[in-house]
């Protein structure tokens, strides 16, 4: 199992070196050229990320049928004080997104050979794409933080030079800079988090800490939790790190595709989940979560609104979705959120990729540049409407499955004060001492007043129950159970915040549907399918997008609910249907122009890049001018005027040493006429 592991995220690294260097002599001795079969370059990247997908599915399949955690260590560095344990670790969580990984990022691989095949460039961004995909799935896999972090800052440079692919466009590389930059702010708290908790744990293997964050300290639990949250919010574009995504779209659509379903924005929702038992400790950490996941999936959903540009329409939704995941989190529904980042895999590379169609197609990102393609793009229309049907969360694609599960979660802790049902937790979240080896039944556990704080098994049992005989359903196993507590009135933001947030969502993708596929077309080029590999690439990702939904059913917690699905899907129509109207006046207009005064403020996502532009840079591009002045003038004149003084100084002890017999002469019958002088006046 773990070998397997190993080799899925070995194979897409090798195959990154391999296709940067061996990939043109490949093309030349197959005798082809770029976007031909026998491209070397595209069968380098191709070939072993198949390879990856088929060793996902195998370890997918495996932890399936026989649940449980896999634990394989390569090697151990002692650090002088707490060791790095090089391994990796599988179990469900890791199993199943990994094999999500694999499959976005083989997708990915098949429609950028067609995508970029006139681009010179294309053996570096295969080889960076491949790179990119190892690097998520060391993340996914990884069983220590440090190797885990160091997977983490793998996917911040290779993002870095796919989103500045067309670096000589300025446009490009200031988006690749500013993503770099701003990820980074946030990953400085998140090594320091990891650091704290390495440190508390005495171990940075995700298994120890996990096992030993029981027994921390409440403050270096809830600190450490903060400064993850941090790195996942520079990470998953979630407020106020969250403005390096929709510039992100500079890049190639593929990438966008990638990052936005697949890698990067979906590794901090990830990490969340992977330290659940670390975050469920901390009710700070979780009420800032909620907090952030509100202002990011409420903001970016009214931002998305307003949008001209398709591609950054679907980022403000990935942002906003993100936020759903991080909602879900944050009323202790991890296993409805790992769900809804699965779903949105799928139908946001679904997305990305009939974008790119459409962008191929038309030659434009501009809303107002399409109009009337669904009849010749019949391939990207259907298959763009089901990824925008799941997003909405229409039943019964993908998305209404695990949106549902979010909100009902949201509804339970709204009702009922804050607090989430109390559920078995995973093996190895709490040590032994906070165990309760005997509980007479799961659902008898209540939570006493006086532990309104703890999420110990321990304390969530009567202590006359403490004791009992424990059912033939619970065997003789050791038991844990945990419950997240949140402020009530942060639990009814984060039930109102999804609420608003589907019918936003519904709204603005109404109108980027009908704005694109429907009225008279508004453009003077030939409306026809895009390339066959791009086509059906996003007709066959239309599949998983449309039934992914109904794998979920399995669990209790993710099958639909009659009152939140309901309630959804009227909230759903009301945002669709008032789209819909406003565009029926006139379809040659954009239904966004009801927006009135409050458009612009939502076309510039509420100003936050003009705040920071006044805020940090240009204050820090002043003080950077501030010190190169101060350099030149000062610490350069300092060291130039000693160097100048030096100079004349030696000019002027040089002069009796200047090689010269003449001189040397002169000067000693000078002194010694002065010396026979001194000895005739003073004698």
């Amino acid at each position: 199992m773990i070998w397997l592991a190993s080799l899925t995220v070995l194979l897409p690294f090798l195959a990154a070196f391999a296709g940067m260097l061996l990939g043109p002599g490949l093309t030349r001795l197959l005798g082809g050229r770029p976007g031909s079969p026998r491209n070397g370059p595209a069968l380098i990247a191709c070939v072993p990320i198949a390879v990856s997908l088929v060793f996902a599915a195998i370890v997918a399949f495996t932890v399936w049928r026989d649940p449980g955690q896999r634990n394989g260590e390569l090697a151990t560095i002692d650090t002088g004080s707490v060791p790095i344990h090089v391994g990796l670790q599988v179990d469900g969580l890791a199993a199943v997104v990994a094999l999500m990984v694999c499959c976005v990022a083989l997708a990915v691989q098949v429609y950028s050979v067609a995508y970029m095949r006139e681009d010179g460039r294309y053996s570096s961004y295969a080889a960076f794409i491949s790179m990119f995909t190892a690097a998520m799935l060391l993340v996914v896999y990884s069983g220590d933080l440090i190797v885990l972090y160091a997977g983490w800052e793998v996917m911040g440079i290779c993002s870095y030079f796919l989103i500045g692919h067309h670096w000589e466009d300025r446009g490009n590389s200031r988006a690749a800079v500013k993503a770099f930059l701003v990820t980074r702010l946030g990953d400085v708290g998140f090594l320091i988090g990891i650091l704290v908790l390495g440190v508390g744990a005495n171990t940075f293997s995700i298994r120890g800490v996990l096992a030993e964050a029981g027994g921390l300290p409440h403050s270096t639990v809830t600190a450490a939790a903060l400064l993850l949250l941090a790195g996942v919010a520079g990470k998953s574009a979630q407020f106020p790190l969250h403005t390096w995504l929709p510039d992100a779209m500079a890049g190639p659509t593929p990438i966008s595709a990638l990052i936005h379903a697949a890698t990067m924005v979906a590794a901090g929702v990830y990490v969340v989940a992977r330290l659940y038992g670390v975050f469920v400790l901390s009710s700070a950490a979780l009420t800032v979560l909620g907090v952030v996941a509100v202002v990011s999936m409420v903001g970016s959903a009214l931002a998305a609104l307003a949008q001209d540009d398709l591609k950054r329409v679907l980022a403000y939704s990935t942002i906003s979705q993100l936020g759903v995941m991080a909602a879900g989190l944050a009323v202790g529904a991890d296993t409805a959120a790992i769900f809804h980042l699965l779903t949105h895999g799928a139908f946001k590379a679904l997305l990305f990729l009939s974008a790119g169609c459409v962008i191929v197609v038309a030659g434009s990102n501009m809303l107002a540049h399409y109009g009337g393609l669904r009849r010749g793009m019949p391939v990207t229309f259907w298959s763009m409407t089901v990824g925008l049907a799941a997003l909405v969360g229409v039943p019964p694609f993908s998305g209404w499955f695990s949106k549902d599960s979010v909100i009902e979660a949201a509804q339970h802790s709204a009702l009922h004060g804050g607090e989430s049902p109390i559920r078995p937790a995973p093996a190895g979240w709490f040590p032994a001492p906070f165990a309760l080896p005997e509980v007479k039944s799961f659902p008898q556990l209540i939570r006493p007043p006086a532990c309104a704080n703890d999420v110990t098994a321990a304390c969530l049992s009567r202590p006359d129950e403490a004791r009992a005989t424990m059912t033939a359903s619970l065997g003789h196993a050791e038991f844990r159970a945990f419950s997240v507590d949140l402020p009530a009135g942060v639990a009814w933001l984060v039930y109102l915040g999804l609420l608003l947030t589907v019918a936003l969502t519904a709204a603005y993708a109404t109108r980027a549907w009908l704005m694109t596929f429907f009225g008279e077309p508004r453009g003077t080029y030939e409306i026809r399918e895009a390339p066959r590999a791009m086509s059906w690439t996003v007709a066959v990702l239309a599949v998983p997008a449309a039934i992914l939904g109904f794998f979920g059913l399995g669990a209790e917690e993710l099958r639909p609910h009659v009152g939140s699905a309901l309630l959804g899907l009227l909230l759903a129509v009301l945002g669709a249907g008032a789209a819909f109207l406003i565009w029926n006046r006139d379809p040659a207009a954009d239904p966004s122009r009801a927006l009135g005064r409050a458009r612009p403020v939502f076309a510039r996502a509420f100003y936050v890049d003009e705040v920071y532009a006044a805020l940090v840079v240009r204050p820090f591009l002043a003080l950077a001018r501030g010190v190169v002045t101060f350099d030149s003038r000062r610490v350069d004149g300092a060291v130039v005027g000693a160097g100048r003084g030096a100079r004349r100084l030696g000019g002027l002890l040089r002069v009796p040493q200047n090689g010269n017999p003449q001189t040397y002469l002169t000067g000693l019958l000078a002194g010694v006429v002065v010396i026979v002088a001194g000895v005739v006046i003073f004698r």
